[in-house]
């Protein structure tokens, strides 16, 4: 399936690209940072504005290093609510991630209009399982993993009634070395799955996201801050507000200039056409029923006249009137065969 459909917008072949801000933990577990995020991904022209749902306790080990970091950014169910909420008031598609099974059953109560699963949970079957079965479109990230794992994943969702599946590439290396993105591989998984990819980028800029596009990305996802500078794992590698607008800014020129692939004179150029080819001119002074030969003709901008790819036809042909040097040479200049 080459399009799908998220919420009120199709995704895929011939749509514009789906671009996701990946508010992820920015909002530094303060509800109000979190409204901001949503506010100004509208701003900049994202489709969609993403978090990451989850308990603590159901996700990481309290034996992690990472525990309590993760439960200084952990948002309560309510303040997805909220989020959801002020996200459609303003007209932004709300997604998340859900990073434990519980939040699987909260998101699809609060009618999410699609799952993201995290590259790491490629392979957490349960979880694919479980968003499976809500019916919803999923989004697939692929970092880490390679295309057997990635066959295994899809297979996972459509065995439990999932149909709207959507891969992003995916490097998760935090920032990505510019040597490791590969964005190839976006042709890749297009041509194996025959359904909408994307890419999730997590390089430093926006030249990455750009391209992607350029090389058929239905889907876009980056980083998202108020504040490079602000405290937290990901504020760093992400996109200001600034910078994430120049990108969907890109992106859209990029889709205008991609075009529909077929081949033909542009409206821009056809004016172009007359004044950028050459036709038969005269040589020299050429007299009525003088035979047109290489000796007396040739080949000059405009292009009004006759065409010179047509120079085998008229050569040895009679001209009924006086041509001046440069004079055009046109078909109705020329007597019978």
């Amino acid at each position: 399936m080459e399009k799908i459909k998220i919420g009120d917008r199709y995704v895929g072949k011939g749509e514009p690209t789906f671009i996701i801000a990946e508010g992820g933990l920015n909002h530094n577990g303060d509800i109000d940072i979190g409204k901001e995020l949503v506010k100004e991904a509208k701003k900049c022209g994202a489709d969609a504005i993403k978090f990451q749902s989850y308990h603590t306790e159901d996700f990481i080990s309290k034996k992690s290093e990472y525990y309590e970091l993760f439960k200084s950014l952990e948002l309560s169910e309510e303040e997805f609510y909220e989020l959801k909420e002020y996200a459609e008031k303003i007209g932004i598609m709300f997604i998340s991630t859900p990073l434990d099974l519980k939040y699987v059953d909260i998101l699809n109560k609060m009618n999410v209009p699609a799952f993201k699963i995290a590259s790491g949970d490629l392979t957490f079957y349960p979880l694919l399982e479980k968003v499976a079965k809500t019916g919803k479109p999923v989004i697939l990230s692929t970092g880490m993993s390679d295309i057997g794992e990635i066959w295994e994943a899809v297979k996972v969702l459509e065995n439990n009634g999932c149909r709207d599946i959507i891969l992003l590439h995916c490097i998760s290396s935090y920032p990505t070395p510019y040597e490791d993105v590969n964005l190839n591989a976006i042709k890749t998984l297009k041509s194996i799955f025959n359904i909408p990819v994307g890419y999730s980028d997590h390089t430093l800029g926006i030249l990455a996201p750009v391209v992607s596009v350029a090389l058929g990305a239905d889907v876009i996802e980056k980083h998202f801050t108020l504040d490079k500078n602000m405290e937290g794992p990901d504020h760093a590698l992400s996109a200001d507000p600034e910078e994430f607008k120049e990108m969907v800014n890109n992106i859209r020129l990029v889709e205008k200039m991609l075009g529909s692939g077929e081949k033909i004179p542009m409206p821009s150029e056809r004016d172009v056409i007359v004044e950028a080819r050459r036709s038969i001119v005269a040589k020299r002074n050429i007299k009525k029923g003088e035979y047109l030969s290489v000796d007396n003709i040739s080949f000059k901008r405009p292009g009004r006249g006759i065409e010179t790819k047509y120079l085998s036809i008229i050569l040895n042909r009679k001209i009924k009137n006086d041509k001046e040097e440069d004079d055009i040479i046109y078909w109705d200049d020329l007597l019978g065969d």
